[in-house]
């Protein structure tokens, strides 16, 4: 979906034909401009041949249905996956920021795979637009957004922002800031530019490790980003915003997810008001060399936090059937 060029194909055209058409694509859902009877013949046939509505895209449905991916087809022939998961009050979009990622963390699929590009805003704005069109025939619409799939969404800030402030929007898609979240590795530049950005929306920091040695060894970005540094930014975040950070925190069985690691982890921390952050846990999802933590090592984490008085969350680990869960998003389609 080429946002900027719907908005050249009816430069010419009186105003209003630009809000009538993105209310038959983002809200009605069209995905054929031939439905948009409110149009000429001449211009849905002109808006056919410069703005085509097509989505090529394969679906991979979980057994419980909870969980769909997407591997979405784009111009130049690469494609892109986005993760639809389904709670019982919101439909919430994994979405994806470019094709492949450069930073090569150990535990995530997508790093293996090189980066290819970075996605136009137009691109990411396709991923929900598809998922709305899913979602429509159950009479239920996409209402929350993480960039947490392929990609590093600030190292691709100029169409992350756009896209955000294009979902935002009442005439697309009508997302409320607040549900859309930001998940980074912890590149300090975006952070500060989200800091002074007028949007709203939610930062979360993939941490993984409490200290600089063990983070290094599974997430190379941190030799140019130390944790000192990253958190640095969060606290300018946190003053600036109050807006509450969430910290992720992989459980990788030996790696990272012993006591003393969990205790350095509070000690990192111990800086912040507890108020203004939260951890999530999450069980890793094996990709490859690594394994992950137990239930019993999980939870013996989560009590030496909490004991400290930190809130800690548990993410429900959705998609793994599918290859959709966190670390997993990795094109292995070759057709």
């Amino acid at each position: 979906m080429d946002i900027k060029q719907l908005e050249k194909t009816l430069n010419r055209e009186p105003s209003f034909r630009l809000k009538q058409a993105q209310k038959a694509v983002f809200q009605d859902l069209i995905d054929d401009w031939g439905r948009a009877t409110v149009f000429s013949l001449a211009l849905r046939e002109k808006l056919k041949r410069e703005v085509p509505l097509e989505i090529a895209a394969k679906l991979f449905v979980a057994a419980d249905q909870k969980t769909v991916k997407s591997l979405i087809g784009l111009a130049d022939g690469l494609k892109v996956e986005a993760v639809l998961m389904r709670y019982p009050k919101r439909n919430t979009v994994c979405v994806s920021s470019m094709v492949g990622c450069p930073l090569n963390c150990e535990f995530c699929a997508t790093g293996k795979m090189g980066f290819k590009r970075n996605l136009s805003d137009g691109e990411i704005v396709e991923q929900v637009l598809f998922f709305n069109r899913y979602l429509k025939k159950s009479g239920q619409r996409v209402n929350s957004l993480v960039f947490m799939g392929m990609g590093e969404p600030f190292l691709n800030c100029d169409s992350v922002f756009s896209a955000v402030e294009f979902f935002n929007r009442p005439e697309s898609f009508n997302i409320g800031a607040r549900h859309i979240s930001i998940s980074t590795v912890g590149i300090i530049e975006g952070i500060k530019k989200l800091t002074q950005s007028s949007l709203p929306v939610n930062l979360a920091i993939s941490l993984h490790a409490a200290d600089d040695e063990t983070r290094s060894k599974i997430m190379p970005i941190n030799r140019r980003y130390p944790l000192r540094e990253v958190l640095e930014a969060v606290e300018e975040y946190l003053q600036k915003t109050r807006r509450k950070v969430m910290f992720e925190y992989i459980m990788i069985r030996g790696i990272n997810d012993s006591l003393n690691q969990a205790q350095k982890l509070v000690r990192l921390l111990s800086g912040l008001r507890k108020s203004l952050y939260l951890v999530n846990l999450i069980a890793y999802n094996p990709t490859g060399i690594f394994k992950p933590s137990s239930s019993e090592q999980i939870q013996g984490f989560k009590k030496v936090l909490e004991k400290q008085g930190i809130e800690v969350t548990e993410r429900y680990r959705f998609g793994r059937q599918i290859q959709a869960a966190c670390g997993q998003l990795a094109i292995d389609d070759e057709e």
